[in-house]
């Protein structure tokens, strides 16, 4: 003969109506009873690991989302950064054109453009991001003048 586990004892409690209505649609979402389903809340709740074990998740997930966030901000640093130095160096160092070349100018620079806008969808298509590249190039001592090699 196999033991006998210790029979379950009756407990009566009152709820809240919206609590034991809650309590009714998460025992019918999951298929169990009232009871099971109460039981399972009062272990949870006097089990002292558990909020523990939540706490240590969250901190966890919050970790992995403040330096996903720190590596965005670096990215967009760098982003804008570049960016800011290009334009610097091209307004310091491009003369104004004279103004019979400079309708020809724009047409060719409406060109360049276009050609710019389709070469930078095919980058965002693709899985390669230069900001990686690039600091895989430092990180390796490689020359990051030809991100495109």
């Amino acid at each position: 003969m196999g033991l006998k586990q210790p029979r379950k004892r009756r407990l009566s409690v009152y709820l809240e109506p919206n609590l034991l209505e809650a309590l009714a649609e998460r025992a019918a979402r999951r298929d169990h009873s009232l009871s099971m389903i109460a039981e399972a809340a009062v272990a949870a709740f006097l089990s002292p690991d558990d909020g523990e074990r939540r706490e240590a998740a969250i901190a966890k997930r919050l970790d992995q989302i403040d330096r996903r966030i720190a590596r965005m901000e670096r990215d967009q640093t760098i982003a804008v950064e570049t960016l800011a130095m290009f334009v610097r160096f091209w307004l310091t160092t491009t003369p104004a054109l004279p103004e019979p070349l400079a309708g020809a100018a724009r047409a060719k620079g409406s060109e360049r453009y276009d050609a710019f806008l389709s070469a930078l969808s095919r980058r965002m298509a693709s899985s390669s991001r230069l900001a990686r590249e690039l600091a895989e190039d430092i990180g390796s001592g490689g020359s990051a003048a030809d991100p495109d090699s």
